[in-house]
């Protein structure tokens, strides 16, 4: 299976360039063109093998939903010319992510579990078992590391280090809560619950905008909706839609990102099985058939999509 590992176009007009764990972003002035590689990463960790159709999942995703949120807050998006590409504004991101979280599970699970009932600055009730429904949305920010990992802080310390003014980052508050019950309604038509996820904003002048991907299976986790009530009564693990089952299999398998550890080996079948899984995700948070992209020359194909949309800038 061919897959897009990355991109290394040099466009005339391009003022520079950045490469994501994920992403290839190519700055044209106030625009930016945004390649959604296969590329995939855990625990802060590039993993050594792109996932076919990963990108093109992400980025159909992410444009659907920053469609359908548009009335809460702006975003960043102008145009998909291509499955994998984005064309959006420039926009100056503040340097922390707005994690909400719905239900106890992942990294607050593993913190919970440690003994710990505080969460970047948010107290969590006694007696909660994994995946339990947190008794509302909590927000638990981390910072946005260039390098490494990204931290838990809570939203006091970001104001008293002055990495957010205080008033600004209440509307990334507000913003970030009316976007996770818009994603929860809309999970729910299709049978999912939207268990928890990530925002990231910028600003252009005094404008405040979304950016980056929203309510994909990388920045989000998804259970289904049916059975949900059922597992948690018998203490069974919840089936879910997310790439949470990429970090489980790493962890059974010794790494989680710690210094010393060795990422393990990742064969062609288990490349399909999350590639498979990517896709499942895409199809039933749509409730569309997922169509593959044409994989041969794709890179020809966005480098020339990337200079039809950036012609005469």
């Amino acid at each position: 299976m061919n897959a897009l590992k990355e991109t290394n176009f040099s466009f005339k007009n391009q003022t520079s360039f950045y490469r994501g764990k994920v992403r290839d972003v190519y700055y044209f002035g106030d625009r930016m063109a945004v390649v959604a590689s296969d590329r995939i990463s855990a625990f802060d960790v590039i993993l050594p093998r792109p996932i076919p159709y990963k990108g093109q999942v992400l980025n159909q995703i992410a444009a659907r939903f920053l469609e359908q949120t548009a009335d809460i807050v702006p975003n960043w998006l102008l145009q998909v010319p291509h499955p994998n590409l984005s064309i959006g504004i420039r926009c100056e991101p503040y340097p922390v992510e707005m994690v909400v979280r719905g239900y106890l599970t992942g990294h607050a699970w593993r913190v919970y579990k440690s003994g710990k009932r505080k969460l970047c600055g948010v107290q969590l009730p006694e007696g909660l078992k994994e995946n339990d429904k947190l008794p509302h949305p909590v927000i638990t920010p981390t910072t946005k590391a260039k390098e490494g990992h990204d931290e838990d802080i809570s939203g006091a310390e970001i104001v008293a280090r002055g990495i957010v003014p205080a008033a600004e980052y209440r509307k990334l508050e507000e913003f970030a809560l009316a976007l996770f019950e818009r994603g929860t309604r809309l999970a729910a038509k299709k049978g999912l619950i939207l268990v928890d996820t990530k925002y990231e904003f910028g600003r252009t002048g005094n404008r405040i905008y979304l950016i980056d991907e929203v309510h994909t299976p990388d920045s989000s986790r998804y259970f289904y909706a049916e059975g949900y009530a059922e597992n948690q009564a018998a203490d069974r693990p919840q089936k879910h839609l997310s790439k949470e089952f990429v970090r489980e299999w790493l962890i059974s398998n010794g790494f989680q990102g710690l210094e010393g550890q060795r990422v393990p080996e990742m064969d062609d079948n288990r490349v399909k099985i999350i590639s498979d899984r990517y896709i499942e995700l895409y199809e039933q948070v749509t409730g569309e058939k997922f169509s593959k992209t044409d994989s041969a020359d794709i890179e020809k194909r966005i480098e020339t999509s990337i200079l039809a949309c950036m012609n005469g800038l």
